[in-house]
């Protein structure tokens, strides 16, 4: 019962109101990990990565040039569904914030994972689902439920963790990098010594391991199960945001109700 409690704290925790640079380190981790697995995975299904918005912004750009209209329409459609997914995030965070709820952050993730179990259950079908954008809606799909991701561990990370895209993510690595293998001359005062910082070193490797061993995963299910593989990481995901809801279940189903303000979550 004890290790039951502690583990509903833990998980609370995670996607809660408060938090802590522990808990968004964790769940930068494995959110990392499922961006891999659905950006990989999706390239064999739709043959574009589709967390990549720099890439598709280069595409609109060399489409415009060329006058291939069908691929100026594919970026533009990738483009909006992940403005889309991440102005979402913004609206769900700010309207729980404003009515003082647990679930702040668990709500869009909450969203991530039914979307995901939609793609992982109906994918094949949407596949030939026409768009205005010369591009299927599993494309659109996948592109807002990255932006919807990205968006969630930006805001609850007070923008330190991204973990849909790793060109950030290899930059400040590489940086600390740099900062380790810096030679400091014999006599350097300690404050002004060149110190690399081994939290952020860890962090960033950490990210960028997850979303290689993700992409591996999700390269590999994919090829051998197909759309069903991201079912088990949608499952994680909304194993993860049912404690912060369940607390705020009776603001969620009594909204009139009047409840005790929780107090301003602490910087991170």
């Amino acid at each position: 019962m004890l290790a039951a409690n502690a583990m509903r704290r833990h998980l609370r925790h995670l996607t809660g109101h408060h938090r802590t640079v522990a808990s968004n380190r964790v769940l930068g981790l494995l959110l990392a990990f499922n961006a891999g697995a659905v950006n990989a995975g999706g390239f064999l299904v739709v043959h574009l990565y589709t967390s990549h918005m720099t890439g598709f912004v280069s595409m609109l750009a060399d489409s415009l040039v060329l006058g291939n209209m069908a691929l100026v329409l594919g970026a533009v459609g990738a483009l909006l569904a992940f403005l889309c997914g991440a102005a979402t995030t913004s609206v769900m965070v700010n309207w729980a914030r404003q009515r003082r709820l647990h679930s702040s952050y668990a709500l869009p993730l909450l969203l991530v994972a039914v979307l995901m179990l939609v793609f992982g259950l109906v994918g094949a079908i949407t596949l030939s689902w026409p768009t205005p954008f010369a591009v299927p809606v599993t494309v659109l799909l996948l592109s807002f439920i990255m932006g919807l991701q990205n968006a969630t561990v930006t805001k609850m990370s007070s923008s330190q963790i991204r973990t849909t895209h790793m060109t950030g993510v290899v930059t400040d690595l590489g940086i600390e990098l740099g900062k380790m293998l810096y030679w400091n001359r014999t006599g350097t005062a300690p404050e002004s010594q060149v110190r690399a910082n081994q939290m952020r070193l860890r962090l960033f490797a950490g990210l960028l391991g997850m979303f290689l061993v993700g992409g591996i995963a999700g390269a590999a299910g994919f090829s051998r199960v197909g759309f069903v593989f991201v079912v088990p990481l949608a499952l994680v995901l909304l194993v993860l945001s049912l404690p912060p809801l369940w607390a705020d279940r009776a603001r969620l189903l009594h909204p009139r109700r009047k409840v005790v303000p929780l107090p301003p979550p602490p910087a991170v």
